[in-house]
């Protein structure tokens, strides 16, 4: 195992729904990822991040034990998602720090090239779609084994209100994102019978240090806002707090669904990113290459 294990376990409090859970969340080092970790922590879990950059992973981990004294224990280990070997160490790493798996949150995804499909690369197209999907697959293949060893096994996929609603000119995104949904509701399926649930949350715009590029008094900032019926951004720990949700015995009967947090956005219409684009005419944005 790779990495550096840092523990604290200061009397706690068995209430808490996750104590003593062995779970993984990949992408962990910053963001959505980073709050779910801070999450589970604070209920006791034994939480296992992984990332592909140690730096970021070693800092959430100082920071979630500093912000929380009497939480579970947390470790970091680095791993690749799209990388099968660094998948399967982080998590055989999860099942010994946590003395068993019983969560997995794949967190671990991301977007690319902002273009038309007529101007998208083939590699960039599917570096997302390994990222995300063949990602998500990987923890699956790799958890499910250990998982099935657990009498409250649960596995969390990272989808976004993309997988559903247009977001225009981003590429091989909403294509991943439902794809993801497909693998978790199909695995819903597989693994009921070994007492596995599967379930996929969708956030819509959420203020971690990926939206931070898109200027809060642009067109495009705009155009969520307008479009969510709660008129704001959510924040990491809304979705953590769906994560914690899915992953303890209050949703004991949920599984195979992919479950919005986007304040009403998926009511409406999928953001605008053609100011991105301003740079191409018309016909370029619609069909005829620059």
């Amino acid at each position: 195992m790779n990495g550096k294990t840092i523990v604290k376990n200061f009397g706690v409090d068995m209430k808490r729904d996750l104590v003593n859970l062995g779970i993984l969340i990949t992408g962990g080092g910053t963001g959505i990822g980073k709050a779910c970790a801070a999450e589970m922590y604070a209920h006791g879990a034994l939480v296992t991040i992984c990332g592909r950059t140690e730096e970021k992973l070693e800092q959430s981990v100082q920071e979630i034990i500093t912000n929380q004294q009497d939480g579970g224990a947390i470790q970091y280990v680095t791993c690749d998602v799209t990388d099968e070997d660094q998948v399967l160490n982080a998590v055989l790493a999860a099942d010994e720090f946590g003395e068993g798996l019983d969560g997995v949150v794949a967190n671990a995804g991301g977007g690319g090239a902002i273009v038309p499909y007529h101007m998208q690369a083939v590699e960039e197209f599917s570096r997302v779609l390994n990222l995300n999907v063949l990602g998500t697959m990987l923890c699956i293949k790799h958890a499910v084994p250990l998982l099935r060893k657990s009498d409250r096994a649960s596995f969390v996929g990272m989808s976004s209100i993309a997988s559903h609603l247009t977001h225009l000119w981003f590429g091989a995104y909403p294509a991943a994102k439902a794809g993801i949904e497909a693998i978790i509701r199909n695995a819903a399926d597989e693994y009921g019978p070994a007492n596995i649930r599967f379930n996929a949350v969708r956030p819509g715009f959420i203020e971690t240090e990926i939206m931070e590029g898109i200027p809060r008094d642009s067109e495009i900032f705009n155009s969520y806002i307008e479009n969510t019926p709660l008129g704001n951004v959510g924040q990491p720990d809304d979705v953590a707090a769906l994560v914690k949700f899915l992953l303890s015995q209050e949703s004991k009967w949920i599984t195979g669904q992919c479950i919005n947090v986007d304040g009403g956005h998926s009511l409406r219409r999928g953001p605008q990113f053609t100011q991105f684009l301003r740079n191409l005419s018309h016909d370029e944005l619609h069909g005829e290459l620059p």
